[in-house]
């Protein structure tokens, strides 16, 4: 049965523009400034302090509570914006998933907030009901083996809703994929496994063969070594006792993929490959963006590639040759740029297609014609012998989805790349690209999408990465590109219109904290097949409703919004993504119900769609004691109950082509009787239109 009261979930993820200030906030204060500061760094300081001054006031949407205190990181420029990254503390506890960033234009005013946490923490106890060496040990049941425990802390866990107080394990090991860095978070009062994160990102990339290039290479005495001269921290070395590579000429490799110094050649050659394209297209400083970055190590017995936050390990093909090329590490490097950015590691699924797009990007800034840009992951080492083991430009060439959908934040992470990579191709090249790339379709039908090219698509998709929190996922990298987009070039629309139509086109929906845009617009795309007949008033394809899976909370929703919320903990997983709306399940009289407005256009079909699973403790197979009413408007579209009891979600399916035209509200409204619960739970919902 449902616990009540419910613990609501605000929405509150994202929000724009200035807050009122209330009573001051613990505010711990930033390092001191230099005494006379200039160029970028005095407007660095006007963004730190101005962002200083709006945390202190307590604005709303950071869900503050009187115990938070909060930790200013980083402050990152890029164009007129500030990005300005915070860490949440309470009671001296780190808080995981309260993490958030204040955006600045030039001036310091603040423009944009990006908040991870969903509610505020009030009141929570810091004393633990177990041990550490508990915690400790639940974690170590999710590795294969155990290497070492990097460290076990008590933290604020609020990546679920609600606060918890919780133990955060790292540890270093082997799991079911190899070498693995795990992060696991363990509730301080039950043991449960709350989360786990894995560090070790691994990947896979193109040929080793990039022909007779020139690399960048340290001398000491008389002594050479494959380091960069200008990130000492930036080196490639032996994975047999991690030891840089050295001459006493500055001549490298013997061109014989099998040899690990030659592996290193074309590691390093591509490391610096991305860091000149870090440098002049985004203006990053080195691959953490304060100057530094990883040693690159050849020499890992595995089919594979990874990162693990300290490191990246370049292993081999089936013919025993160095994967060490362009897109590999420009992969690999990427999610130490994901890993650096706010929020770490891109999370639901989006992580692999964060590489992947720096891997594009390295190979199109280096412009080798041995390895030439060509958004293809692995298409000329052959791995396993199968070519190509992903396609950006159409991702079911490799088996994965073109397409998004509420099942891809529960996919394999390389799996769940597809939407993202296929967004980022027609970004950048759009459909039909006239520079020899190849024709990319859509998932909307929608044709004719012209692509701004891959600098402005990486530099877009950089800043959305410094708004990121440590609860991203496809729908918010959604608001987020748009926002950039809008950030970047003021005076235009068609970068923000091209970064929409991409999202559209890939299925990913409309959120609440979308921005606009209006003037110097481009035309939308067109779409193919259009009715010969009764031209529609508005455009017959996309997804209408807003928040349709929950997972910006109760955005968009009105009636019983505190039954939306994050279940799996009372034993009501969510269909896809963590949020859901659960109706009912108190087993006394009881009515609760959701709606959502929504246009059907003129001349347009229209279907609406649920994810629907219904548990009840009644018995009986005959009556409907408790039930679910499905409405538009004054139209009732289906009624299920308790009769419609069964273990897993159901897809419902209910037609709206007789309301074309209208704009009508769709509600779900749940009753139970007297006795016995009934569970009505609700996710990813969408109004779906059609010609």
């Amino acid at each position: 049965m449902k616990l009540s009261p419910r613990f609501a979930t605000a929405a509150g993820v994202l929000a724009v523009g200035l807050v009122t200030a209330g009573t001051a906030a613990a505010v711990q204060a930033s390092p001191a400034l230099p005494s006379a500061p200039t160029g970028v760094e005095a407007a660095n300081a006007v963004a730190a302090k101005s962002a200083e001054t709006f945390v202190s006031s307590r604005p709303s949407v950071l869900q503050p509570s009187s115990d938070d205190a909060y930790v200013q990181k980083s402050v990152t420029a890029s164009g007129s914006a500030k990005y300005i990254a915070y860490e949440r503390t309470y009671k001296g506890l780190p808080v995981v998933g309260g993490d958030f960033v204040v955006v600045t234009d030039a001036a310091g005013a603040t423009r944009f907030t990006s908040v991870a946490q969903t509610q505020s923490i009030g009141t929570l106890s810091t004393t633990a009901k177990i041990s550490s060496a508990d915690a400790e040990a639940a974690a170590r049941k999710l590795l294969t083996s155990v290497n070492a425990v990097e460290s076990t802390k008590l933290v604020v866990y609020t990546l679920d809703g609600a606060a918890k107080l919780a133990y955060e394990t790292t540890l270093n090991g082997t799991g079911a994929e190899g070498a693995s860095r795990l992060t696991v978070n363990v509730d301080a009062t039950t043991g449960a496994v709350l989360s786990k994160r894995e560090r070790v990102m691994h990947g896979t990339g193109t040929g080793w063969i990039v022909g007779n290039v020139t690399i960048n290479t340290s001398l000491s005495g008389s002594t050479y070594s494959m380091k960069d001269p200008s990130y000492p921290t930036i080196a490639c070395q032996n994975a047999t006792g991690n030891a840089t590579f050295t001459g006493t000429d500055d001549v490298w490799g013997n061109g014989d993929g099998t040899n690990r110094e030659t592996g290193c050649v074309d590691a390093l050659y591509a490391a610096q490959k991305e860091l000149g394209m870090l440098s002049s297209w985004l203006g990053r400083n080195g691959f953490n963006g304060s100057g530094g970055g990883w040693p690159i190590r050849v020499g890992l017995n595995d089919q594979n590639a990874y990162y693990d936050g300290t490191q990246i390990q370049i292993g081999k093909n089936t013919a025993g040759k160095w994967i060490s090329s362009l897109d590999v590490v420009g992969h690999e490097v990427g999610h130490g740029i994901d890993d650096t950015t706010p929020g770490g590691i891109s999370s639901n699924g989006t992580q692999e297609f964060v590489g992947d797009v720096f891997g594009a990007a390295t190979e199109a800034f280096a412009a080798n014609p041995n390895d030439p840009a060509d958004y293809q992951v692995g298409e000329e080492v052959n791995l396993v012998g199968s070519g190509p083991i992903r396609y950006m430009y159409n991702p079911s060439l490799a088996g994965d989805d073109n397409c998004y959908s509420s099942s891809t934040p529960s996919q394999e992470v390389h799996a769940a790349a597809g939407p993202g990579n296929h967004w980022f191709y027609l970004l950048a090249e759009g459909t039909n690209p006239t520079n020899g790339q190849p024709t990319s379709t859509t998932c909307n039908g929608s044709t004719g999408l012209v692509g701004i090219g891959i600098q402005k698509a990486t530099k877009i998709f950089y800043n959305a990465m410094l708004m990121k929190t440590s609860s991203s996922s496809y729908l918010k990298y959604r608001t987020w590109t748009l926002t950039a987009a809008k950030n970047l070039y003021p005076g235009s629309c068609t970068e923000f219109n091209a970064v929409k139509n991409a999202w559209t086109a890939v299925n990913v929906p409309a959120q609440s904290g979308d921005p606009t845009c209006t003037g110097g617009t481009t035309p939308p795309p067109t779409t193919s097949n259009p009715p010969t007949s009764n031209p529609p008033t508005g455009n017959c394809s996309g997804q209408k409703l807003l928040n349709p899976g929950f997972e910006s909370g109760t955005a968009s929703w009105s009636g019983t919004t505190g039954s939306i919320g994050q279940w799996a903990s009372q034993g009501q997983a969510a269909h896809g993504g963590t949020y859901s709306s659960w109706l009912d399940g108190y087993g006394s009289t009881h009515t609760e119900a959701i709606q959502q407005s929504v246009t059907i256009p003129a001349g347009c079909k229209a279907t609406l769609t649920a994810y629907i699973h219904i548990d009840s403790a009644e018995t009986t197979t005959t009556v409907a004691y408790d039930k679910l009413t499905i409405t538009a408007g004054s139209t009732t579209l289906g009624t299920l109950s308790n009769l419609n009891k069964a273990s897993g979600y159901v897809l419902r399916t209910y037609s709206l082509n007789a309301l074309a035209g209208q704009t009508v509200v769709i509600k779900f409204s749940g009753s139970e009787d007297s006795s016995l619960q009934t569970s009505f739970v609700l996710d990813d919902l969408a109004v779906t239109l059609s010609n």
